[in-house]
């Protein structure tokens, strides 16, 4: 493979068909709030079993109104995991929260949860117990969803899956996103993720009242239904803003792509999963930790992440000298310095290991193998040299 070709760590199919679809769309009557978003959010409750989905702009929207409709608000305490985007966080502060987080596994980095328990006890002692915990389903695995839901009705806390990494995953035999253990999902559609709507999320919930409320919180508090309405129509023409909302709307374009994109989602799970093994056999013999991947679970592979020690800054630099596009998945967020001022006196030993050890390798469904094998030699030439 020639060195001046760039290999990023995530890249998006678009076919034929998917520009068909958008194609389509921009010659229709409707651009936003027309049929596709409906039929969008139809497929996804299809092929994650859940009752209901409510698309929106992006996975922070989603988190966003997902916080909103659960009653987060000032003096309440949500807790997620800091091997994530500051997203995950984020959420709690829009709603007037405050936020903390739960150490991760060393061999997954996803939310433990002996960390979990530990934590709720001190917590239930001291009357300061979270309203809701946002497991983060990193790099396309899901969190033990069965356990995190044990914990909750034990402690009375609300949980958010954030499958932001994970359509197209499974537990238990089941898919993410059913919300079997969760209140509400969440997923993203941005160009890096397992399928694309360029930008956009979606909410999935089995809760009809609160998939109201997220449809409400979605598009400005605005109904036009008269049964909920506080003051009465003056015509057919009628609509009421009921509660304060935002534009969070998916438009009819987005809505396109992801109903084509989700066509192959099951290919691509299946690739992503064929190019992980792979690389976990190459690494065998090398001086690399991979992260581990349940039995009871399939991963999405979304992302895919070796460790390393004490070398990682001059491998990534060396990878990225030679066209192989790695990256750093993540900064703990509460390493960030907007975060940091409040958990100076916090150590989160697992996730700050993980953070100085972790380089995430290209995988995406359009790499080729000629361009594995490439990353791989490079790594091992780096290491052996």
């Amino acid at each position: 493979m020639e060195k001046s070709k760039f290999i990023p760590y995530g890249r998006q199919e678009v076919t034929q068909e998917d520009i068909d679809a958008v194609i389509q769309t921009l010659k229709s009557d409707f651009l936003t709030q027309g049929p596709a978003v409906p039929l969008f959010e139809q497929k996804l409750c299809s092929y994650t079993g859940a009752r209901y989905s409510v698309a929106v702009n992006s996975c922070t929207s989603a988190l966003h109104i997902a916080c909103l409709a659960l009653g987060l608000g000032p003096g309440d305490i949500l807790w997620t995991s800091p091997i994530t985007f500051v997203a995950s966080a984020n959420c709690a502060l829009y709603c007037g929260a405050t936020v903390d987080f739960v150490d991760v596994e060393p061999d997954t980095a996803l939310m433990s949860v002996e960390k979990l328990k530990e934590k709720l006890e001190q917590a239930d002692k001291k009357g300061n117990l979270p309203k809701i915990v946002i497991p983060v389903h990193f790099a396309g695995q899901s969190c033990d969803m069965k356990e995190i839901h044990e914990l909750s009705k034990r402690y009375g806390f609300k949980v958010i899956e954030d499958a932001a990494h994970a359509i197209g995953a499974k537990y238990q035999n089941e898919a993410v996103g059913n919300c079997k253990y969760s209140d509400i999902t969440v997923f993203s559609f941005h160009p890096v993720k397992i399928i694309t709507t360029g930008e956009g999320g979606a909410v999935m919930t089995n809760n009809r009242q609160l998939s109201e409320k997220l449809e409400l919180l979605r598009s400005h508090g605005i109904t036009r239904d008269i049964s909920k309405m506080i003051g009465k129509p003056d015509g057919p023409w009628y609509y009421e803003q009921i509660q304060l909302g935002f534009n969070y709307r998916m438009t009819d374009i987005q809505a396109a792509l992801g109903c084509s994109q989700l066509e192959r989602l099951d290919q691509y799970v299946l690739r992503r999963s064929e190019i992980a093994k792979w690389y976990d056999i190459q690494f065998k013999n090398m001086p690399i930790t991979v992260l581990k991947e349940k039995k009871d679970r399939t991963s999405s592979h979304h992302l895919y992440v070796i460790r390393v020690s004490n070398i990682r800054k001059q491998l990534y630099q060396f990878l990225i000298d030679n066209g192989i596009g790695v990256n750093v998945h993540y900064i703990p967020v509460s390493k960030h310095s907007f975060y940091k001022k409040n958990y100076d006196n916090k150590v989160f030993h697992n996730s700050e290991s993980y953070y100085n050890e972790t380089i995430t390798l290209p995988l995406n469904y359009l790499i080729n193998n000629s361009e594995l094998e490439f990353i791989v030699s490079k790594v091992g030439d780096f290491l052996n040299n």
